[in-house]
């Protein structure tokens, strides 16, 4: 089972930036997917990007391309989640988890989850 801890959350204005960071502990496999998912208020949780573990290939939901750079640290057991030009409706709790397989936007991939970070933007 791995373990997943994010953190890099907080209070931003609109327009700022903030790295989110997602720390891995346990047992990782070669075939490993880590994704980004946020949950903003009253609505259901959606797919925001995902890194291959092992060849860092990227995946980005179409609302987020631009802004959100996903990237991995492999000695560190570190994946992060840079976000630019925030707006409000970023505002969301940020999770992140791992899984296997080839849907990298489907929540129902995935195993491991962290407790999630607060991101809120204040315009």
């Amino acid at each position: 089972q791995v373990q997943l801890v994010e953190s890099g959350g907080g209070l931003v204005q609109a327009g700022g930036s903030l790295r989110l960071s997602c720390a891995a502990s346990g047992r990782t496999f070669s075939t490993y997917v880590v994704g980004w998912f946020r949950r903003a208020p009253g609505k259901e949780r959606e797919f925001v990007a995902a890194i291959s573990w092992s060849v860092g290939g990227t995946y980005y939901a179409d609302s987020v391309k631009g802004r959100f750079t996903i990237s991995r640290d492999n000695a560190k057991n570190t994946v992060y989640l840079q976000i630019h030009s925030l707006k409000p409706e970023d505002t969301a709790v940020y999770y992140c988890a791992g899984g296997t397989g080839s849907r990298w936007y489907d929540v129902n991939q995935y195993g491991s989850w962290g407790q999630g970070t607060q991101v809120t933007v204040s315009s």
